[in-house]
């Protein structure tokens, strides 16, 4: 098990309950569909983090299922801006301080807007990425909203 990542420090400062499971990934694939099927987990329950930016370069987090497509038009209007974008790859660790692979909505460098999709409220626990390739968080997703300061709405 690696060391204690700053998304679980966190956590744990929150008295926030959780359990981790360490998966199994090929660094040519990081899909989230791959993981689902490497680890015999449910696509639907494992939420991935996506960066994107909005008017004036303004960072945005969006946390959708597995098996789901981020909208981006509804992501905008939640977010309050006019249109969004991904952002590229190597922005990532200078916006988070987190790699591809292994972005936590938690603990990010920067404190950013999060955005939850509404589907996560039907789980007793969500799986998001605790800040590591190969290190998923269980975590119960109005625990998630309330350490993210995050909101829930419809984004895929």
């Amino acid at each position: 098990m690696p060391d204690k990542t700053n998304a679980l420090r966190i956590l744990d400062a929150a008295g926030i309950s959780y359990s981790l499971l360490a998966y199994h990934y090929h660094l040519d694939d990081l899909s989230v569909e791959r993981i689902a099927v490497i680890n015999g987990l449910p696509l639907a329950q494992i939420f991935k983090t996506l960066v994107l930016k909005g008017d004036q370069d303004k960072a945005i987090v969006a946390v959708i299922p597995g098996d789901r497509q981020l909208n981006m038009k509804a992501l905008a209007r939640s977010a309050g801006v006019k249109k969004v974008s991904l952002i590229e790859a190597a922005q990532l660790p200078v916006l988070t301080g987190y790699v591809r692979g292994g972005c936590s909505p938690v603990g990010m460098k920067r404190l950013l807007p999060v955005f939850i999709d509404r589907t996560a409220m039907m789980w007793d626990g969500i799986y998001v990425n605790a800040g590591a390739k190969g290190l998923l968080v269980k975590i119960a997703p109005f625990d998630l909203r309330r350490v993210c300061n995050a909101v829930f709405d419809i984004i895929t």
